[in-house]
């Protein structure tokens, strides 16, 4: 019989050696073995030096071993295999009528990096693009007066979603709206949080299986990727508030972002992955900048 950290350790070297990608909450083959066998074993997943040389019965090695398999063998993120992803230390139930939520705009809410621009006149929020609903429920966990719209073009996501908000005791202050972009939402909105589809064309057509397995209406941006962001920056004024701000994510785009917006002025925010994933755009300077 194993312990715990010989499971993960083989089920490291199982994934390296079988190329499959990661991206979809791990980044690397270790910490994506010790989520699913920790998982699997029913045991936390934020915790794994508390049970590290715990010894494994043989059935339960056996369990692990055919998730490992699965893992490999249909290429799905390991999220879609346990029905549950992590976000800021919050769990989430997602399957894939969602993308996997791993928006850095978690990041922005959770430490504060984009109160400066917040106040007490920040009473609406909306969550663009929601999918599973995660950046909705961390806003409302984050800013515990405002009432938050979760809106998606999909009603599979939302119905994800609808699971998230509930689990975590938002009903009464979370607002799920089908709606293409924002044409079901005249707000005002004071903030707007959106990760929208914006990945390009060239990026969609050599994306590992992985992430083949999410909606590609999540993903798709046409083109250069710009073609969600573009509706969204004309149309957004008109449902902001005078002191509104917008939190954008756009990926590893940034480059095609300022081909596309080269008079636009914005904001980038610092996340783990650099200052060249999220954004942030004022009413005032869209105003300016675009109309």
């Amino acid at each position: 019989m194993g312990t715990v950290i010989e499971l993960i350790e083989a089920g490291a070297k199982q994934l390296a050696e079988a190329g499959v990608a990661f991206g979809h909450g791990t980044d690397n083959a270790f910490d994506e073995a010790a989520w699913l066998v920790l998982w699997q074993l029913k045991l936390p997943v934020d915790d794994l030096d508390s049970v590290a040389e715990r010894v494994v019965a043989p059935a339960d090695a056996a369990r692990v071993a055919t998730l490992l398999t699965a893992r490999i063998e249909t290429r799905k993120p390991a999220a879609y295999l346990t029905k549950e992803a992590w976000l800021q230390g919050v769990p989430f139930y997602v399957d894939e009528r969602a993308i996997v939520p791993r928006s850095f705009i978690a990041e922005l809410l959770v430490d504060g990096s984009i109160d400066y621009w917040l106040g007490e006149h920040t009473q609406q929020v909306l969550d663009l693009c929601t999918g599973n609903g995660s950046l909705a429920v961390l806003a409302a966990m984050t800013y515990p007066d405002v009432r938050v719209t979760a809106a998606d073009i999909s009603t599979s996501a939302l119905e994800v979603a609808a699971i998230n908000v509930t689990r975590h005791g938002l009903d009464a202050r979370i607002t799920l709206v089908e709606s293409d972009g924002l044409a079901a939402l005249p707000g005002p909105y004071d903030l707007i949080l959106c990760n929208p589809p914006y990945v390009n064309a060239g990026s969609m057509a050599a994306l590992p299986a992985e992430y083949r397995a999410e909606p590609e209406l999540a993903l798709a941006g046409g083109t250069d990727g710009m073609d969600f962001i573009r509706a969204l920056l004309a149309a957004a004024p008109a449902t902001m508030s005078e002191r509104a701000v917008l939190v954008l994510e756009i990926g590893n785009e940034r480059e095609h972002f300022e081909s596309a917006f080269p008079s636009l002025e914005a904001v980038w925010l610092e996340t783990s992955a650099g200052d060249d994933q999220v954004l942030l755009l004022t009413r005032e300077t869209l105003m300016r900048d675009l109309h």
